[in-house]
C-alpha cells in the first residue's frame, strides 16, 4: 500500500510539474496608470487679506485640483536656523504673544485651500504675523493613507522623510 501510495505520488508529481517552451507573444500595452505622489507646493511672501466675513485669510486656488480622499497638511515658515535650514511650523498652531493669543488654521476641498489668521486681540496689531509670510502646503495622496505608515504629520521633516517627497523643487503659487 506504501508503494502504492509512493508510486501515485511520483506519477502526479511529474504529470503536473511544469514544462518550459518558447515565450508566448507579448500582450498589449496597458493603460497609462495614474501616478500617485506626494506633492509639496509653496506661497512665498503674502500678506493676509482682511474682510469682515472671514477676518484675515489667504484663499488660493489648487491647480491641479486633488482628489476627495487626498489630505492637505500646512506648514508656516518662522524662521531660519541659517540659510539652508528653515523652521516650519504645522498649522493649526497658537502663538503667544505679549498682546494675547494668535491662531493660524486652514480648510481645504478638492478645489481650493485657505489659511485664516486669528486671535482674542486685534492682530493687526502685529502685523509680523500677517504680512511676508511663506507656506508650504504638502498634498498627500489618499492611497497613502492605507498603507499603515506611522508620521507626526506636526513635524514637516517627518513627512517629507515619510513620504519620499524630493522637497528641493517645490513649486510656487502665485
Amino acid at each position: 500500500m506504501k508503494k502504492l501510495v509512493l508510486v501515485f505520488v511520483v506519477m502526479a508529481n511529474i504529470l503536473l510539474s511544469g514544462c518550459s517552451g518558447p515565450a508566448g507573444v507579448p500582450g498589449p500595452e496597458g493603460p497609462q496608470g495614474t501616478a500617485l505622489e506626494a506633492e509639496v507646493f509653496e506661497l512665498q511672501n503674502v500678506n493676509f487679506v482682511y474682510d469682515a466675513l472671514n477676518g484675515y485669510n489667504l484663499h488660493q486656488a489648487l491647480n491641479p485640483q486633488i482628489f476627495a480622499s487626498d489630505n492637505v497638511l500646512i506648514y508656516r515658515l518662522s524662521g531660519t536656523i541659517d540659510p539652508q535650514t528653515p523652521i516650519w511650523q504645522s498649522i493649526p498652531r497658537t502663538i503667544y504673544n505679549i498682546q494675547g493669543e494668535l491662531d493660524y488654521d486652514f480648510d481645504f476641498s478638492k478645489v481650493d485651500f485657505t489659511i485664516y489668521a486669528g486671535g482674542n486681540y486685534d492682530i493687526a496689531l502685529t502685523p509680523n504675523y500677517l504680512n511676508s509670510q511663506t507656506f508650504r502646503i504638502v498634498i498627500i495622496p489618499g492611497a497613502f493613507s492605507n498603507k499603515g505608515k506611522n508620521v507626526d504629520t506636526r513635524n514637516y521633516d517627518a513627512v517629507i522623510k515619510t513620504y519620499r517627497i524630493d522637497d528641493t523643487h517645490v513649486k510656487v503659487l502665485k
